[in-house]
């Protein structure tokens, strides 16, 4: 998350000392913050790193399938000699364009490999959730 700020301008907490503390207002909040990421329409942000990669040419067809499945861009290419050697330098981070809670999209099944990864439930909990019952 970037650019977000919470701020708690009033608590009303539990009049004895002995159950006064975080474990008020913590669980409340948790829920406050997850609930607004799902409403604010979240987007992902992917680093964009420029690599020069010096490789022989009987490689250059190798280099040009990893790059496809990276979703690289080749901007120059030069013939030079030597054994390969890649060289990676963070550029910058870019929005992707699709939407990681739109079933299917892109952005969508990155968000379900990396949960899967973590150990988490593959489905992202929904915003029906954090509505308060009363």
């Amino acid at each position: 998350m970037r650019g977000i700020c919470f701020e708690v301008c009033d608590v009303v907490l539990h009049a004895d000392a002995i159950h006064r503390g975080g474990g008020q207002v913590i669980p409340t909040a948790r829920t406050l913050i997850y609930a607004s990421q799902l409403t604010a329409k979240p987007s992902l942000l992917e680093p964009v790193y420029l690599v020069e990669i010096q490789a022989p040419e009987q490689t250059v067809s190798g280099i040009y399938g990893v790059l496809n499945q990276k979703r690289g861009h080749v901007f120059q290419e030069m013939q030079r000699p030597g054994q390969a050697f890649p060289q990676c330098v963070f550029d910058h981070w870019e929005m992707m364009m699709s939407d990681p809670l739109e079933a299917g999209s892109q952005a969508s099944q990155l968000v379900t490999d990396i949960r899967k990864r973590k150990g988490l439930k593959e489905q992202m909990t929904p915003l029906s959730e954090f509505e308060e019952k009363l």
